[in-house]
C-alpha cells in the first residue's frame, strides 16, 4: 500500500515530464518514421534549446519569446545537419554526430562557459515548473504542456497535409520516386531535419524551465528516450490508430508510459546510477516485441499451412 501511494504521489511529475519529452519525441518521429533518417543531432539541440531559453530569460527576455528563439536556434542546428548530409555527401548519422559534437562547444559559449545555469521560479516567470506539479491550478505544468502539445499536433497535422508536407512524407517513403515526381529531396530532407530539431530545442527550453536549470549535458541520451517513446507508442497503440494526428499522439503516450515505468522502477528502490541501464533495457524490450510477434505469427501460419496439407 505504501508503494502505491508513493507512486501516486510521484505520478503528476512523471506525467508532466513525459508530456514535455513527448514534444521532443515528436521531433524524433519526424526523422525516424517520416523521413527515414537516423539523426543524432537531438542530443545536442535539446541542450541548445535549454541554454538559449534560460540565458535569454536571465537577461530579462519574455519566456514565450525565449521559447520562440530556442525553436529558431533548433531550426539552425537541423539545417547544419541537413546541409552536411545533402550538400556535402556525409551520411546522415555521421552528420548528426558532427553537429552534436559542435553544439557542445556552442552550448558552453551560450551559457557563458559554465556547465549549468539555474533559473529559479522565485525570480523568473516560468511557463512550467516542477514545483507546481501537484497543485490543482493553472500553474500546474500539465496545463501548458497539454495545450502546447495540442497546438503543435494540430499545426503538424495541417502542415503534413499540405502539398509540401506530402512531399516530405513521399521523400521518406521512397526518395527516388519523390525525386522522379519533381520533389527536390535534398531540400525536403533538410526542411524535415530543421523541423525536427526545432521541436527538440523547444522541448529542451521547456524542460530547462521545468527543472529550474539548464545543463550542457541535459541532452545526453535524448535520442534513446525519443526512440523509446516512438516504439512504446507504436507497440501499445499503433494498430488502433491510423490518423496522422493520432499517431503523433501515440508518441506522446509512449513518452508518458516510459516515465511512468521509470517511476515504478525507482519506487522499487533502484539505484539512480542504474537508470541508463534500465533505459536501454526498456527500449530493447519494446523494440523486440514486434519481432517476437512477427515470429509467432509466422509459426502459426506455417503450422496452419502444414495442417491444411496433411488434411
Amino acid at each position: 500500500m505504501a508503494f502505491f501511494f508513493s507512486l501516486l504521489n510521484a505520478a503528476p511529475g512523471a506525467i508532466a515530464q513525459g508530456l514535455l519529452w513527448g514534444i521532443m519525441a515528436i521531433g524524433v518521429y519526424i526523422t525516424y518514421r517520416i523521413l527515414d533518417v537516423a539523426d543524432l543531432t537531438v542530443d545536442g539541440s535539446l541542450a541548445t534549446g535549454g541554454a538559449v531559453c534560460v540565458m535569454l530569460m536571465r537577461s530579462g527576455c519574455n519566456p514565450w519569446l525565449a521559447l520562440m528563439c530556442a525553436f529558431l536556434v533548433g531550426l539552425l542546428a537541423g539545417m547544419v545537419t541537413g546541409l552536411l548530409h545533402t550538400r556535402c555527401g556525409i551520411p546522415a548519422i555521421l552528420s548528426g554526430i558532427l553537429t552534436q559534437l559542435a553544439l557542445y562547444s556552442v552550448n558552453l559559449r551560450i551559457m557563458g562557459s559554465k556547465a549549468n545555469q539555474p533559473i529559479s521560479v522565485d525570480k523568473y516567470n516560468l511557463i512550467v515548473s516542477q514545483r507546481f506539479a501537484r497543485e490543482l491550478s493553472l500553474r500546474n505544468p500539465l496545463v501548458p504542456a497539454i495545450v502546447t502539445l495540442v497546438v503543435l499536433i494540430a499545426i503538424l497535422y495541417w502542415f503534413f497535409g499540405t502539398e509540401y508536407g506530402s512531399a516530405l512524407r513521399a521523400t521518406g517513403a521512397n526518395r527516388r520516386m519523390a525525386s522522379a515526381q519533381g520533389v527536390d529531396t535534398r531540400v525536403a530532407v533538410t526542411i524535415g531535419l530543421m523541423l525536427s530539431n526545432g521541436l527538440v530545442a523547444l522541448a529542451g527550453a521547456l524542460l530547462a524551465q521545468y527543472q529550474g536549470a539548464t545543463d550542457v549535458n541535459m541532452g545526453r541520451g535524448a535520442i534513446v528516450i525519443g526512440l523509446a517513446a516512438v516504439i512504446i507508442g507504436e507497440v501499445l497503440l499503433g494498430k488502433l490508430v491510423h490518423n496522422f494526428a493520432l499517431k503523433l499522439g501515440t508518441v506522446v503516450v509512449g513518452a508518458v508510459v516510459y516515465y511512468m515505468v521509470l517511476q515504478v522502477v525507482l519506487q522499487l528502490g533502484l539505484n539512480t546510477n542504474d537508470l541508463k541501464l534500465f533505459t536501454a533495457l526498456i527500449v530493447a524490450l519494446f523494440l523486440s516485441i514486434p519481432y517476437w510477434k512477427g515470429n509467432a505469427f509466422r509459426k502459426k501460419a506455417a503450422n496452419t499451412a502444414g495442417g491444411v496439407k496433411n488434411a
